[in-house]
């Protein structure tokens, strides 16, 4: 190891929380994480809603313009998703401050949040592969060729079927 990594220490990361109950593992990760370098923690869940009628086309989405219903719903989906980032933060203890929500494409929201606020550290769950994250890719996979900060991919267990 280099001088210059030997002493370098997590300072500030960034957990990329998505709420399903099989991600439980990727938040005991970053507070295990938050505990062993004395770290601060954001987290940061990124509501990706992609609007009836919109298509997926060469790595864009396509659409008409978003229309006052759909907007009813997307703040909706945010509200839900401040609501449960807030139940979490105070589960976890981590303030208000450090508690976002992004509105948009995945990997980038959460690449520019941890640009924005200089983490060190973005710990974010792997799921075993399916067809939909093969064809599309999966957040962990996109987030290995950013370059703001290191990246701890967790990852999930496959869930059992009974």
């Amino acid at each position: 190891m280099s001088e210059s990594n030997k002493d370098q220490t997590y300072r500030h990361l960034l957990l990329a929380v998505d709420f399903a109950p099989e991600s439980a593992i990727v938040t005991e990760r970053a507070l295990a994480m938050r505990e062993r370098f004395g770290a601060r923690l954001t987290l940061v869940n990124v509501v990706e809603y992609v609007p009836p009628g919109t298509e997926y086309a060469g790595g864009a989405f396509v659409a008409e313009p978003v229309l006052p219903d759909e907007f009813k719903l997307e703040q909706e989906l945010v509200d839900i998703a401040v609501q449960e980032l807030d139940e979490l933060g105070e589960r976890i203890g981590v303030p208000p401050e450090d508690r976002i929500v992004e509105f948009g494409p995945t990997r980038r929201s959460i690449e520019h949040v941890a640009k924005d606020l200089g983490v060190d550290l973005i710990v974010v769950g792997a799921r075993d592969h399916n067809w939909l994250s093969n064809l599309f890719g999966s957040t962990s996979s996109a987030l290995l060729r950013h370059d703001v900060c290191d990246l701890l991919a967790v990852r999930i267990p496959q869930k059992r079927k009974a």
